[in-house]
């Protein structure tokens, strides 16, 4: 698979996964079962092909402090996501900072990958 195609897949399910979130949002409470529950699979669907394309590259390329540093950013921003939903979704966070967070890690998350992606470079 080229990198093209390492990089494409990611980054479609991220954009499919911020599509269905921004939906999901304007659908309004209580959530549509179907949207929310295709936004939750597609999400986990980019953090598996995320991680495994990431172990594969990190196998192959040389390792830099930096890069470890930005892949943890990333894990960090994708579990803030994962938690963030389920207290929205459960009703347990009615608060702006859960919302915040929830709108800020993937911007958090895009730079850190792209920033990873610069480090990698052909390897992924």
């Amino acid at each position: 698979m080229g990198f093209a195609v390492k990089v494409l897949t990611p980054g479609v399910l991220f954009i499919l996964t911020l599509a269905f979130g921004v939906w999901l949002s304007r659908s309004g409470k209580p959530y549509h079962t179907l949207i929310f529950n295709t936004h939750k699979l597609i999400a986990l669907a980019a953090v598996v092909v995320t991680a495994i394309q990431t172990f594969i590259a990190l196998k192959i390329g040389e390792t830099q402090p930096i890069l470890i540093v930005l892949l943890i950013v990333i894990g960090v921003c994708a579990v803030a996501l994962f938690v963030t939903g389920a207290l929205m979704s459960a009703h347990k966070a009615t608060g702006r900072a859960t919302l915040t967070i929830h709108r800020i890690a993937p911007l958090l998350a895009v730079l850190a990958a792209l920033g990873a992606l610069y480090l990698l470079g052909g390897s992924a």
